[in-house]
């Protein structure tokens, strides 16, 4: 049986998504990933583009606020929230907190964002393969 896992950001546009993609194309077939927000926003299209260079499609993924998820029992929450609240989920059998930069407060030419867009996303798939990989 495959472990449930939500991934939650702020707006659910970048960090979270990211995660939700990765972890589905690279461990699908021991996790069912998820993400949300506490508030909601559209995809940032630098994450998918990001996520396009490495063979991830994330462009059908929507951006859905954390209620979207409530009562759904999840084995794992990871809060990838940079500083700030991260918000309570009951249904977590265990919750993880790891910060990620915010995409969205990137600044600078498409190409200077796009290259702090990538560290992210290989921030996270780093951290994802060595937290979930080895399980």
């Amino acid at each position: 049986m495959k472990r449930r896992v939500l991934f939650v950001c702020t707006h659910n546009a970048g960090r979270s998504q990211m995660a939700e993609g990765y972890m589905n194309a690279r461990y699908g077939d021991r996790y069912e990933a998820y993400s949300a927000g506490t508030e909601t926003g559209g995809l940032n299209p630098y994450a998918v583009r990001a996520m396009a260079e490495i063979g991830i499609d994330i462009s059908g993924q929507r951006s859905k606020h954390i209620s979207f998820f409530a009562g759904e029992e999840m084995d794992v929450l990871v809060a990838v929230c940079e500083g700030g609240t991260c918000p309570l989920f009951p249904w977590a059998k265990e919750t993880v907190h790891r910060s990620f930069p915010d995409p969205s407060r990137l600044t600078g030419s498409d190409g200077e964002v796009m290259d702090g867009v990538r560290l992210i996303r290989d921030e996270i798939a780093a951290w994802i393969d060595s937290t979930f990989g080895a399980l």
